[in-house]
């Protein structure tokens, strides 16, 4: 049985920045075991059989860090492009620049008014999302008008359930909030708002996706210190030992996870693992994404040389989102200026079901229906991942859930971070992923306190 102090589960964003603080601090009695052959966890990248890159989902890169940005600086140099987003939503057969609160002038007549009758009602002070679920914000954020028109629709397809059964407190910059003066002003300059949020201007690798800054960070990292292909069973708590699937055993003293969360607590043996209350762990709700790349062949339309993505609201498509994926580097088709790629998501959950033989075909019929692809074009790639855990829903509870179950994890010196083992959706961006690795051994080994997870208002109000 190998013996180490730190033990990291899962080699994504937070696993790597726990593993990168840690060899940056001169501590070297780590290891860090991961399941998949590859390290990135959900920010990696696929190369398919004809060539093109895919990352696993829409990844914006932007930061709330300078750690974050002298790190990404020094990763990959000059390997950047740096793209101001064009974000659009396809609906009532026309485009609607993002946010769609900000640019309803453009909607149809009757469209407009129910909107308009809702803002009405709305409450232009800061919203306590205390106690309310996502519905009852939306509502008295936006009025009835824009929730049926937009709001509950796109976010049904967004997280896979319906917006009652998702709390409210995880919204903060996630959603652009409405000022009804400036929509006024809009609708009659017909003007549009397209720059709010934080990620108005982002970066993008110039080669090998999303995934190359996190094969970047693996390569400084000693190789004799990161497992692949080798999933944890299970944990004796008391004894602090990870049993591996392929029977190899760990002593630690201490275990970073970042596997999701009520697994993880399912792989706990003894009285520990039975004293987490079932009833909580069946509270936990997330929704699963399917990734569909289409590449094709010839040059990209006009109408889409400038837009990053494309929001999907209406349920005639089965994507919500759809990406111009070699929008953002040139690199991410095979034959640069010759070919163009499209990148769609779908979500799934018990409450939304796909048929998972015909997504690929289902959403190439959707891209044709909206005009994405020309009657025309040549698909020379389909490619397809189905990933079970894609986003981290903000059940109803969950903070009422996470307070009981993390600290009573961190007394028997086991810290679960990252998109699903910390399970905070506000805070799971490839910036707040990383410094939670960071932040925690900064805390562990050097007595600091950790901001992000604790306290994602402080951080994404930066």
């Amino acid at each position: 049985m190998k013996s180490t102090e730190y033990m990291i589960i899962g080699g994504g964003p937070t696993g790597l920045g726990a593993a990168h603080r840690l060899d940056e601090l001169g501590h070297n009695d780590w290891v860090l075991v991961e399941k998949a052959q590859n390290l990135g966890g959900l920010a990696s990248s696929v190369v398919d059989d004809q060539g093109f890159i895919w990352d696993l989902g829409g990844h914006v890169l932007f930061s709330h860090y300078n750690y974050f940005d002298n790190l990404l600086d020094d990763l990959l140099g000059e390997n950047w492009f740096e793209h101001e987003r064009e974000a659009w939503i396809w609906m009532r057969n026309q485009w609607i620049p993002y946010p769609f609160q900000s640019n309803m002038w453009r909607l149809p007549q009757a469209d407009l008014e129910k909107c308009l009758l809702g803002l009405e009602s709305i409450n232009e002070n800061k919203i306590s999302t205390v106690g309310m679920n996502f519905d009852e914000w939306i509502v008295d954020s936006f009025g009835e008008g824009i929730a049926d028109v937009f709001m509950r629709p796109y976010n049904y397809k967004v997280w896979a359930y319906p917006t009652r059964e998702l709390a409210a407190n995880w919204t903060g910059e996630r959603v652009a909030t409405i000022d009804k003066d400036e929509v006024l002003k809009n609708i009659k300059d017909k003007s549009d708002l397209k720059s709010w949020g934080p990620n108005a201007v982002f970066r993008f690798p110039k080669e090998g996706g999303t995934g190359s800054i996190w094969n970047a960070l693996g390569s400084r990292l000693p190789k004799d210190k990161i497992i692949l292909d080798t999933e944890i069973r299970e944990i004796e708590p008391i004894e602090q030992i990870a049993v591996c699937e392929n029977g190899q055993q760990f002593r630690y003293e201490k275990l970073i996870t970042t596997v999701p969360l009520p697994l993880f607590i399912k792989k706990l043996r003894g009285k520990i693992g039975e004293s987490f209350s079932k009833d909580k762990l069946e509270k936990f709700k997330w929704s699963s994404t399917h990734v569909i790349g289409i590449g094709i062949e010839g040059v990209t339309p006009a109408q889409l040389r400038s837009k990053c993505w494309m929001y999907f609201p209406e349920d005639n498509v089965p994507f919500y989102r759809a990406t111009v994926f070699s929008n953002y580097s040139p690199e991410n088709v095979p034959r640069p200026g010759e070919q163009w790629s499209l990148m769609c998501e779908v979500s799934e959950s018990s409450m939304k079901k796909v048929d998972h033989a015909h997504i690929i075909g289902d959403t190439i019929d959707g891209l044709y229906s909206t005009g994405i692809l020309p009657d025309d074009a040549n698909l020379v790639s389909t490619w397809s991942r189905f990933l079970p855990f894609g986003y981290p829903t903000p059940f109803l509870g969950r903070d009422e859930i996470l307070k009981d179950f993390i600290p009573r994890l961190e007394d028997v010196n086991i810290f679960s971070r990252g998109r699903f083992g910390g399970w905070k959706y506000e805070v799971s961006n490839q910036d707040h992923s990383l410094m939670q690795g960071v932040e925690l051994v900064n805390a562990l080994l050097l007595g600091e306190k950790e901001e992000t997870y604790w306290n994602p208002t402080a951080v994404n109000n930066r």
